[in-house]
């Protein structure tokens, strides 16, 4: 599958992926939200970036520290399928899930029956030493075929390279240009390249060198701010964009529609 931007976003270059962090998801330690609350607030906050002008929507299950490596419950699986699809169904942009951490084919699953366009993938190529432990397997080749058997191909893969909160030892010997053609070699349909953890400004020279290094588009996601967003997106193709949206600029709050506003102006400018 070769990503056409065009068709996903509406457009090639200055894409804005807003984050939708979901509060704390059933059986979870921090979990207490019912999953009515948990959906209401997803599609406020969904409907607060598509006003502010973002291209996209990501939603993630953000708030289920400390996170399972790999395999989520069915009540995971259950409860973001039925906030994405009431997400599809307030917001005309397209929407991508996250299944934290390493869910890949979960969040494919939930993508599928949910109408989303995309999932971003953590573990895709190589390996790392995550949070949540040893990332051994990469997931592209049963992603991949699993994709295939739900007739999902429609939905674009975006894989994170170098991950974030993660010790990239094992890997050490790799460039960021090796990772990126890893994973195009892998089949990813475009990648992901972020600083150390979330909020973290990314490197620009890593992303340049992503860019170099493969056919396939490429998105910053991390750090991104009003003040960095434009000269982020004469680099990458787009970027995801979560804490810096948030009132106060912590991930773990509601996004604050002003600072939504400013940096789509700042895009725009």
């Amino acid at each position: 599958m070769s990503l056409d931007l065009s068709t996903i976003f509406g457009r090639d270059r200055d894409i804005l992926i807003g984050m939708v962090h979901l509060r704390a998801l059933p059986g979870t330690p921090a979990s207490g939200a019912a999953p009515t609350a948990i959906t209401s607030q997803a599609v406020e906050e969904a409907r607060t970036l598509a006003d502010a002008g973002f291209d996209a929507i990501l939603i993630e299950n953000m708030h289920d520290t400390p996170y399972m490596l790999r395999d989520v419950g069915p009540e995971i699986v259950a409860c973001m399928t039925a906030v994405c699809a009431a997400v599809r169904a307030e917001v005309d942009v397209p929407i991508g899930v996250q299944v934290l951490a390493g869910a890949n084919r979960a969040a494919m699953a939930v993508a599928h029956a949910g109408g989303a366009q995309f999932i971003r993938a953590e573990g895709f190529c190589f390996t790392a030493v995550a949070d949540e432990g040893l990332m051994s397997e990469a997931d592209a080749g049963p992603l991949l075929r699993y994709r295939r058997s739900i007739d999902a191909d429609h939905i674009a893969v975006l894989a994170d390279i170098r991950k974030k909160h993660s010790s990239h030892a094992l890997t050490a010997d790799l460039s960021m240009a090796e990772w990126a053609q890893g994973a195009e070699f892998m089949g990813a349909d475009g990648v992901i390249v972020t600083g150390a953890a979330t909020g973290t400004p990314t490197d620009m020279q890593e992303a340049t060198d992503a860019a170099n290094a493969c056919g396939l588009p490429v998105f910053v996601g991390s750090g991104v701010t009003d003040q960095t967003v434009r000269a982020t997106l004469d680099i990458a193709h787009g970027a995801i964009v979560g804490s810096s949206l948030k009132e106060g600029g912590q991930w773990r709050n509601k996004v604050d529609r002003q600072r939504a506003t400013n940096l789509v102006s700042s895009r725009n400018s």
